[in-house]
């Protein structure tokens, strides 16, 4: 497949779709397309700034683009399943940003679109393409550090973001859980699976989304999983998955990792070190193109299983500490 094109368009030129453009010439083969955009000025200002070949002024106009292989949409998350839909009725292969939809029902009806259309779909969580996350599912495989007993995570950001900020904006699908504790739950996933039990507390704003969000989840065999996430304050944003015979720790910015700490008995702690250029989106674009251009319609790494999954177990929290969306 060496030497192969793909053609990516870009739907919603925000600020992520910024940094994965910035990251797509670091894949082989990849070809800047088309950008499309709900304003014609703001495509063309963003084709202009990364060097994409069209700008197109609706979403509509990108999904019929014939110069177009896969899309990356990257609005935000109460737009994902309009605007994928569309995609992957125009027969385009479909990246779209965490979470694929804003509920388990959404991410079903996109997934069985994409399977009767023939399409490869995959969820963009990048951090399951993370090198050094697929070596931790290795050696966790493995039995490195043997049968795991506890995962601890966290993912907080700064704040206070103003009330018209998407992250508060329940019209956009705001609150901590879905935009960050996604990660943790995505890592536990990974490691764990689905979990027996799952429970969660949340302090929410004045628009009644969650702020401030504490999971733990529990599962047959013992394993417990800890997790916090928050948009009023930065947390240490580290993980740590601890086994009955040692323990990995990642450093803060778990959920792109260039590195990670494996502690054992009797052994010296390893570092195992991955770096790369770039910000981290490259792995999850390069896994895209490589399902795409061996015509396959998911992507092992992220399964439309795993994304169904996953998108249950948030539905479930989300019911339990009261946010809801008015889609």
């Amino acid at each position: 497949m060496s030497g192969q094109k793909v053609r990516w368009g870009i739907l919603g030129p925000g600020g992520i779709a910024s940094t994965f453009a910035a990251d797509l010439p670091l894949v082989e083969g990849a070809e800047l397309a088309a950008v499309g955009s709900r304003s014609k000025a703001t495509a063309e200002a963003f084709a202009e700034r990364h060097g994409f070949a069209r700008a197109h002024g609706s979403y509509a106009e990108l999904a019929a683009d014939d110069g177009v292989d896969i899309v990356y949409v990257a609005t935000p998350h109460a737009f994902h399943l309009e605007a994928a839909m569309l995609c992957v009725e125009a027969g385009k292969a479909v990246l779209v940003e965490k979470p694929i939809t804003l509920d388990l029902e959404g991410a079903a009806q996109l997934v069985q679109a994409a399977r009767a259309k023939g399409v490869f779909l995959m969820e963009a969580m990048w951090m399951r393409c993370n090198p050094a996350i697929r070596k931790i599912a290795e050696l966790v495989e493995g039995g490195t550090i043997g049968w795991v007993s506890a995962i601890h995570a966290d993912f907080g950001l700064q704040g206070p973001f103003a009330a018209s900020h998407r992250l508060r904006d329940p019209q956009l699908g705001g609150g901590a859980l879905l935009d960050l504790g996604v990660y943790p739950i995505h890592l536990v996933h990974l490691l764990l699976g689905t979990p027996a039990t799952a429970h969660a507390w949340a302090h929410l704003t004045p628009e009644r989304v969650d702020e401030n969000t504490g999971v733990l989840l529990g599962y047959e065999a013992g394993a417990v999983a800890a997790l916090t996430c928050s948009i009023n304050g930065a947390s240490r944003n580290a993980a740590s998955i601890t086994g009955t015979d040692g323990r990995i720790d990642l450093p803060p910015g778990f959920f792109v990792p260039r590195s990670f700490v494996l502690t054992r008995p009797n052994h010296a702690p390893e570092t195992f070190d991955f770096p790369f250029e770039g910000s981290g989106y490259q792995f999850e674009a390069a896994e895209a193109q490589r399902c795409f251009l061996a015509g396959e319609l998911e992507s092992p790494l992220v399964t439309h299983t795993t994304t169904l999954e996953v998108m249950g177990l948030l539905d479930a929290l989300r019911e339990e500490i009261g946010v809801f969306y008015p889609s």
